[in-house]
């Protein structure tokens, strides 16, 4: 069995790995190469959510593939996602739901909202705001009875988490949102640091595109390391969780190999001023009331 990855240690007292595989448009036959390489590198975090479609597809690789690497469900974190169409009126059924497509052992470790704003509803509607609350209110139930082992938010922009902050019972353990070298996202850092909320990234690769910036390209030469593995490594040297996907075995190996090398100040350095606030994901949650 291989050694789990290093983790950061959640506000609810559970260690949450720091490297994770985004699960993302994985299916099937590719849901299945992805985990069984994923858990021989030594992930131990998977990231699904119920718009993805395929929390069933995570499920049934990992009951099958958890045997063959000598594991068993207390050794994985789980996170998966609220759907927007669930928010509000339909959120417990929608949190149930996901329960039940995963098929692990009766709870999730991770569950976040993904998404301040509710499918049908026009961002400026005031009733996204509502439907945020209600599905909060709602985790904080399920997170009681142990059916979600921690909660939390994604793409909520500042105004939405200190709204959150100020309201709720049970503190967000997480917020996952888009980051990279191009949106580094300061404000949204200082409040989870100050709130003892862990920060964690998706998109950390910039949908390919920071694959070929040619400050990365060169520090990865100069490390004789994969211009991904770079990007990982800018993030997660920071404190940073990440959830990077890939469908190449190859990769995903590759990607989990980013803890036995660090970046110096001045490489650090370069790649946070590439900040423009380019968001490679379109949709802006600033824009949802």
């Amino acid at each position: 069995m291989s050694s789990p990855l290093p983790s950061f240690r959640l506000n609810t007292g559970a260690q949450m790995p720091l490297l994770g595989l985004g699960t993302y448009r994985l299916q099937g036959e590719q849901m299945h190469l992805s985990v069984d390489a994923a858990l021989g590198e030594g992930y131990r975090a998977f990231d699904t959510a119920a718009v993805y479609g395929n929390e069933a597809d995570l499920g049934h690789a990992l009951l099958d593939l958890m045997p063959k690497h000598n594991l068993t469900r207390a050794d994985i974190f789980l996170i998966s996602k609220l759907s927007p169409a669930d928010m509000g009126s339909k959120a417990r059924e929608g949190c149930v739901r996901s329960l039940e497509r995963l098929g692990l052992g009766g709870y999730i470790d991770l569950y976040l909202i993904h998404w301040p704003g509710t499918e049908g509803l026009e961002p400026e509607d005031e009733r996204n705001a509502q439907h945020r609350a209600h599905s909060w209110t709602v985790m904080e139930e399920l997170y009681a009875n142990g059916m979600l082992r921690a909660i939390g938010v994604s793409n909520y922009s500042p105004r939405h988490l200190i709204e959150l902050l100020e309201t709720c019972r049970v503190r967000p353990a997480v917020l996952q949102v888009e980051f990279h070298p191009r949106l580094t996202q300061k404000k949204l850092r200082v409040i989870c640091r100050d709130s003892g909320v862990c920060f964690q990234a998706y998109s950390s690769l910039g949908k390919g595109v920071l694959l070929l910036e040619p400050e990365v390209v060169a520090m990865a030469e100069g490390h004789g390391r994969t211009p991904s593995q770079v990007l990982l490594r800018w993030a997660i040297q920071q404190g940073v969780a990440v959830l990077p996907r890939s469908a190449r075995p190859k990769r995903v190996r590759e990607n989990g190999q980013v803890f036995d090398f660090d970046l110096d100040e001045g490489g650090m350095e370069r790649l946070s001023d590439m900040d423009s606030g380019t968001r490679f994901c379109k949709r802006d949650p600033t824009s949802v009331v």
